[in-house]
């Protein structure tokens, strides 16, 4: 499997919309209302996305679902792949020691290793193919839940621009400017509640 899959996941979803901090957001830590950039009214916020990826609830519930698929399929190409080193390792003990009764015996053995081959290959691409589905599917949900939030969320705080912050994309920040806490808090409340929703459903169905 490509082992940076789940490393790179969500990155780019959200690097246009929201970044955070990695301290715990706090219900107190409100950004200041009427923070300005550069005195000239307009009005800059900033969120990190190490800290959306690791407290909102949606991405540690979705990395947990793609972590245990992506562990799944490499048991699976693991038993699979050991299958077939088995059958080599016999086919050429065997062709050592003369066990076959026939030229053609041999052959035949050897074109059976070889479609096991082409299997096992075929369904590591199909496992590697439903893995990067799934990512995509979970990158577009976190864009969504985040442009969808933020819609509502700036209707009164009516920021100009929210920047995502990671790493050393922005060198400098002053903490007021940080609404990490904020847009964590809203999303979990917006999660939970959707959730709730969602099982509500399911047992109805029951």
């Amino acid at each position: 499997m490509k082992k940076n899959i789940l490393g790179m996941m969500a990155v780019a979803a959200i690097a246009a919309l929201a970044s955070c901090n990695n301290a715990s957001p706090k219900m107190d830590e409100q950004p200041a209302a009427g923070d300005s950039a550069n005195g000239s009214g307009l009005k800059i916020a900033y969120v990190e996305v190490d800290s959306l990826m690791t407290q909102y609830e949606y991405c540690k519930d979705f990395t947990l679902v793609l972590q245990k698929k992506s562990n799944n399929a490499r048991n699976t190409l693991n038993q699979k792949g050991q299958q077939l080193q088995n059958a080599m390792n016999s086919f050429q003990q065997k062709l050592n020691n003369n066990g076959f009764t026939s030229r053609e015996q041999a052959e035949s053995q050897q074109a059976a290793i070889q479609r096991q081959q082409n299997d096992l290959q075929q369904l590591q691409a199909r496992l590697e193919n439903e893995l990067a589905n799934e990512t995509n599917t979970y990158n577009e949900g976190l864009r969504d839940s985040l442009q969808h939030f933020l819609a509502k969320y700036n209707k009164d705080k009516k920021y100009d621009l929210i920047l995502t912050k990671q790493g050393d994309n922005i060198l400098y920040a002053n903490k007021r400017f940080d609404i990490t806490a904020d847009i964590i808090n809203g999303l979990n409340k917006a999660y939970k509640s959707t959730f709730k929703k969602t099982e509500e459903k399911k047992e109805e169905k029951k």
